[in-house]
């Protein structure tokens, strides 16, 4: 039986449970199948494009704030995906869905270990229907959260097939299979803001609203916010109405106070990036050149803005004598975030629902992340409950849908308030079968 990794019950009553709607999850995650690349790729690339080999297990190694690693010569056989000399495991933290906590682990496994829904279309959208979620917006994971890992490739015709590639299924079999559910976002090939931009152009043709980028360019050592280079990126998405999304941990490098120190800090500072990286867009004058563009935040949380905010408003004014902070933001910073063109998703932050007011309700979204190790699933709209299901009506119907719906221009039918998975006849949460998937070579 799955582990239902839930809220206090106790603190959510059912009164309040029944005040969530569906949810409009806007931050989850696909495992891309094995065959995603092997299958579309040109034959002449296959060897060297991203596939999966069962090889022995290795053990991560801590290079600055980044895991290194290698198969090892024995141990248990595990999913590997090999992309020319690059070789990263399957682990468990990231196909967590229906483990226990003490189980989850940063250790390889394989397809047949996790979850069906964490790859196939069916299962997803049934474990969407346990936690409460009518659509799903769904992050890479192998690729890395905007695509980096092709930045890295040593041949750029090959890494350029590969974000096309995987746009395409994301397209045409993950969201397209899926009646509608599951909302497409795609890559670009992040080495050439050309390519780029006709990248977003080319997916924006057949309905993508959303586009993954990196929160903090110069982290991949690529040009900044400031200068003009993304202009056309940023161009191309204002004109399609494309939604810039930038997950925590897209600059790859994270927080970390000290070499020796548990990944705990690092897992509680994580934000820091986000706060890094909106403070960098504001003041890059990005929002004021492209009034119209949106970006959105995802797992970054929100208890941090008003802050931030406020102490950006103080720097811009108190400083500007010698910070130079009006020389791209000829407004206040707060002034670009109320107008709502950017938003930030969270799912466990009390905190910020209590600065809600601050925070502006027009700013946030919702999430599950979905199926990595700090999910709430398949408690979601109890979390959801907890959080924010005491606020009036209309404010959770923002929080739990209508942003979303208006951020990404999204067609779905009305959701009422959802009855609880026991009154629906579905399965309670907690009697979810621990069904693993089919193994995979």
């Amino acid at each position: 039986m799955v582990e239902a990794l839930r809220t206090d019950e106790t603190a959510v009553t059912d009164e309040l449970l029944d005040r969530i709607p569906l949810l409009i999850d806007l931050d989850a995650h696909v495992v891309e199948p094995p065959d995603v690349w092997s299958s579309r790729l040109p034959a002449r690339y296959r060897g060297a494009g991203p596939h999966v080999e069962l090889l022995p297990a290795g053990v991560p190694r801590l290079v600055g704030s980044s895991y290194v690693e290698a198969p090892g010569a024995d141990g248990p056989m595990v999913a590997w995906w090999c992309y020319e000399d690059h070789r990263a495991s399957l682990k468990r933290t990231i196909a967590a869905a229906g483990f226990p906590r003490d189980e989850i682990q940063l250790r390889g496994v394989r397809y047949d270990e996790m979850r069906p829904g964490c790859y196939r279309v069916p299962e997803r959208l049934e474990d969407m229907d346990v936690g409460g979620v009518q659509a799903q917006l769904c992050f890479p994971n192998y690729p890395r959260f905007c695509g980096q890992q092709f930045l890295w490739g040593k041949d750029r015709e090959l890494a350029r097939l590969c974000v096309k590639v995987y746009n395409d299924w994301m397209v045409e079999e993950w969201c397209g299979e899926s009646g509608g559910r599951l909302i497409p976002l795609c890559l670009v090939p992040l080495w050439d803001v050309a390519l780029a931009a006709a990248e977003v152009r080319r997916n924006a043709a057949r309905g993508v609203r959303a586009v993954a980028f990196t929160e903090l360019p110069t982290y991949l050592e690529l040009p900044s916010f400031y200068g003009g280079y993304w202009d056309p990126f940023l161009d191309a998405c204002a004109e399609t109405g494309t939604v810039v999304c930038m997950h925590i941990g897209s600059g790859t490098r994270t927080p970390q106070a000290a070499p020796d120190g548990p990944d705990a800090v690092s897992a509680t500072i994580i934000f820091g990036n986000s706060v890094a990286s909106l403070v960098d867009l504001l003041f890059s004058g990005i929002p004021h050149r492209f009034p119209d563009l949106k970006f959105m935040y995802a797992e970054a949380q929100i208890g941090w803005i008003p802050y931030v905010l406020e102490r950006a408003d103080d720097v811009w004014a108190t400083h500007r004598g010698w910070s130079n902070s009006q020389r791209h933001c000829p407004e206040p910073p707060s002034s670009y975030y109320r107008r709502g063109n950017i938003v930030s998703c969270f799912f466990k932050d009390a905190v910020g629902v209590s600065l809600l007011e601050q925070v502006g309700v027009d700013n946030v979204v919702f999430e599950t992340d979905y199926p990595h190790s700090d999910s709430t699933w398949p408690d979601s709209r109890r979390a959801a409950a907890e959080q924010f299901g005491h606020l009036d009506e209309g404010s959770i119907g923002k929080i739990a849908r209508d942003n979303a719906i208006g951020l990404l221009g999204l067609e779905l039918p009305h959701a009422e308030h959802a009855d609880r998975a026991e009154r629906a006849g579905q399965p309670a949460p907690s009697a979810v079968d621990r069904t693993v998937g089919e193994g995979v070579s």
